[in-house]
């Protein structure tokens, strides 16, 4: 067979057939499905980001079996929606409980401060007054009782958050006077006695303090395991909504598809030999390219086999048009990069120039092969 060089010219619209209007209703269906991908994309870049940064240590993490991982998931999702309810009076009662644990550290406090020993512990030390030039030195944190209990009392949210803040202050308060002050000193031993006094009282206090925190730590574990979970069933409604709306744009791709075919007209004999020539023109890179065009209708044509037998009059008028349409791009494209490419690819010439030959002797004996029987006119 003869090869033929196709202009760009002869290479026409596959849809001259079809009117403006139904080309513009096309465009803009496809348009539509443009802008619903670009949504779905950003949606399951949302799901992918959450499920990538999802902490693998709660619910995930723990060596049990995943039948008991299952259980647990279950019964905080059925319990879900009752929590968020009852999260408000958790707040209040919690609130109540620490308030309670504040007025009777209090007692403990003002029995500290009314010893006949505390009045040197009431007031910030006069270091200037006193004339102690190393003092900051060595002392790092100054605190007194009377600071301590300005901050019990404070409204403006300036205060103390929990009753084991202020134990840290007021124990700070004696270790203070007993590191800068020696230990024969009246200041270290009144310190020192107000101390053990403050710790015994503390010990009593100390049981339900505890219990508190270890509450308060059990319902934050809670809440963040059931914000964990909403965000796991918010996620997984997304994916599955994900899903159904992919399998929508599916159907309008294939609608689509079918209402191009639809208009596609059959391609002349003319055209058909037109496009064969036009085939032996592609660059070997190209070429394979169309020969995946041709595969995608047809599972059982190697496109990449060292002999290619491809029979145009097989081909569906789809596959036809689409080639018609890449082949028109390619040669356009490849005309206008020539003269950028002559300089430094001899080699690669070389070889895309082989491939080529190799497809192309093939298609021109599958040709051959052809040409003895009489022509299709389809």
């Amino acid at each position: 067979m003869e090869q033929m060089i196709v202009s760009n010219s002869e290479l026409g619209p596959p849809t001259a057939d079809v009117n403006a209007a139904e080309v513009e209703g096309l465009g803009e269906c496809i348009d539509e499905i443009f802008k619903k991908v670009n949504q779905l994309e950003q949606k399951v870049n949302e799901v992918e980001q959450f499920y990538l940064s999802k902490d693998n240590t709660q619910l995930n993490s723990s060596k049990g079996s995943s039948i008991a991982k299952e259980k647990v998931k279950e019964k905080l999702a059925s319990s879900t929606d009752k929590q968020q309810q009852d999260a408000p009076c958790k707040e209040v009662a919690a609130s109540k409980r620490m308030q309670e644990l504040m007025r009777q550290f209090a007692t403990i406090f003002r029995q500290v401060t009314q010893h006949k020993w505390a009045w040197p512990f009431m007031e910030p030390v006069d270091v200037e007054g006193l004339k102690l030039h190393d003092y900051y030195e060595v002392i790092k944190k100054p605190m007194d009782l009377g600071t301590v209990k300005s901050k019990m009392e404070a409204k403006d949210g300036t205060g103390y958050n929990n009753v084991r803040e202020i134990y840290s202050d007021v124990r700070l308060v004696f270790k203070n006077a007993m590191t800068y002050n020696d230990e024969r000193d009246d200041v270290h031993v009144m310190a020192k006695t107000l101390l053990e006094k403050f710790e015994e009282k503390w010990l009593q206090l100390l049981p339900k303090v505890a219990e508190e925190e270890k509450r308060q730590a059990e319902e934050e574990t809670e809440a963040r395991m059931n914000m964990q979970l909403a965000q796991e069933v918010a996620h997984a409604n997304m994916a599955r909504d994900l899903s159904n709306e992919l399998y929508e744009v599916d159907m309008q791709l294939e609608r689509l598809r079918e209402m191009v075919v639809q208009k596609c007209r059959k391609m002349s004999t003319d055209e058909k030999k037109k496009l064969w020539a036009a085939l032996t023109q592609l660059s070997s890179e190209d070429l394979d390219k169309a020969l995946e065009i041709v595969a995608e209708s047809n599972p059982s044509f190697q496109a990449t086999a060292q002999e290619v037998d491809l029979d145009i009059d097989a081909q569906s008028e789809l596959t036809l048009w689409r080639l018609k349409v890449f082949v028109q791009e390619a040669l356009k494209a490849g005309s206008n990069s020539l003269g950028a490419t002559n300089c430094n690819n001899n080699d690669n010439n070389n070889k895309n120039n082989k491939r080529r030959r190799e497809i192309c002797d093939a298609l021109v004996k599958s040709a051959m092969k052809r040409n003895k029987k009489p022509p299709s006119n389809s």
